[in-house]
C-alpha cells in the first residue's frame, strides 16, 4: 500500500517538480538529458520511449505511436514543443533514430504476423519451391523420390507431407527453416545430423517450427526490444528477426545435448526451460543475441 501511495505521489506530483528543477539547473529538458546521459542502444531508446509516453503534451505521447513516414514531422514537433532549437542537429538525429527504432519494431511485428498468417499452400508454386529448396540445402546428395514421401521424415517432419506441420506458424515456419539452411548451411547440416542421435535425437524440422513460435512470441510481447535496439540503429527488418531465429536454433541444439533429456517425450519441459533461459538473457538492456556472438 505504501509503495503504491509513493508511486502515485511521484508520478503525479514529485516527478513534475523534479523535472522542472533539473531543467532550471541544466537548461535542458528531460529528453536532452537522456540523450546526453547514454549512448545509442536499448537503454537510451527504452528511456526515451518511456519519457515520451509519460509526457505532459500530446505531441510527445503521439511520437511513440508514429509511423515511419511521420517520424521526421514528429521530430520537428517535439523540438518545437520542448523549445529545442532546430539547429541542434545532434538531438534531431538521435531522436530521429530512436523514433525509427520504436516504429520499426511495431512494423516488424506486423510483417512477421502477416507472414505467420499465410497458410502453406501446396498449390502455390513459390511455397513449393521453398520447400524443395529446404530439402536440397539439407540433403544435397539425396533426391526426393516424390513430392509426398516418407523421406521428409529424414529432415524432421512428422509425416509424408510437410504442409501439415506448418499449420501453427504458417509460411513463417518454412521461411525461417530455409533462411537458416541457406545462410548457415554447414551449421544446419551439422545440427540435422546431431538430431538423428540414437538416444538424444529430435525432429529437426518440427523443433525448428517450434522455435519459430518462440521467436514470434518474444517479438510479440516486446521481449526482443533490447536485442533489436542494440543491434539495429534505425529500422529493424525481417532479416534481423531471421537472424535471431538462427541464434535460437543453434543454441537450442547445444542446450538439448548439454541437458541430455531422458527422451523426446520430455521435449516440452526442456523447451520451456530453454525459453526461460532466453527470456532471462533478454532482460539485460545491453543484450545482443546473434550467431556471430
Amino acid at each position: 500500500m505504501l509503495v503504491y501511495f509513493w508511486g502515485f505521489l511521484y508520478s503525479n506530483y514529485f516527478r513534475f517538480w523534479l523535472k522542472w528543477i533539473l531543467r532550471l539547473l541544466t537548461r535542458k529538458c528531460e529528453l536532452q538529458r537522456l540523450f546526453d546521459g547514454s549512448g545509442a542502444g536499448a537503454r537510451r531508446t527504452l528511456s526515451i520511449a518511456s519519457a515520451l509516453a509519460e509526457g505532459q503534451f500530446s505531441v510527445l505521447r503521439n511520437a511513440v505511436h508514429a509511423e515511419e513516414a511521420e517520424v521526421e514531422k514528429c521530430v520537428r514537433d517535439v523540438m518545437k514543443e520542448k523549445k529545442i532549437e532546430q539547429k541542434d542537429t545532434g538531438f534531431k538525429t538521435n531522436l530521429h533514430i530512436t523514433l525509427l527504432q520504436i516504429s520499426g519494431y511495431k512494423r516488424l511485428y506486423l510483417n512477421v504476423e502477416n507472414l505467420r498468417k499465410v497458410p502453406y499452400d501446396s498449390d502455390n508454386e513459390e511455397h513449393e519451391e521453398q520447400l524443395i529448396e529446404l530439402w536440397n540445402l539439407l540433403m544435397p546428395h539425396e533426391n526426393l523420390k516424390a513430392r509426398i514421401t516418407k523421406q521428409w521424415c529424414d529432415i524432421g517432419f512428422q509425416g509424408d507431407d510437410p504442409k501439415t506441420d506448418f499449420r501453427g506458424m504458417g509460411l513463417l515456419g518454412l521461411v525461417n527453416l530455409v533462411y537458416f539452411s541457406k545462410h548457415y548451411t554447414d551449421e544446419a547440416r551439422q545440427i540435422l545430423s546431431r538430431s538423428n542421435h540414437p538416444k538424444l535425437g529430435y525432429s529437426y524440422a518440427i523443433v525448428g517450427i517450434n522455435l519459430t513460435e518462440m521467436a514470434y512470441s518474444l517479438l510479440k510481447n516486446g521481449a526482443l526490444k533490447s536485442h533489436l535496439y542494440n543491434m539495429v540503429s534505425g529500422l529493424p527488418q525481417m532479416e534481423h528477426f531471421h537472424q535471431f531465429y538462427c541464434y535460437l536454433v543453434y543454441e537450442f541444439d547445444k542446450f538439448w545435448f548439454e541437458e541430455e533429456p531422458e527422451s523426446i517425450m520430455h521435449f516440452n519441459q526442456y523447451r520451456e526451460k530453454f525459453h526461460e533461459k532466453i527470456k532471462g538473457l533478454l532482460l539485460d538492456c545491453d543484450v545482443i543475441l546473434t550467431l556471430q556472438n
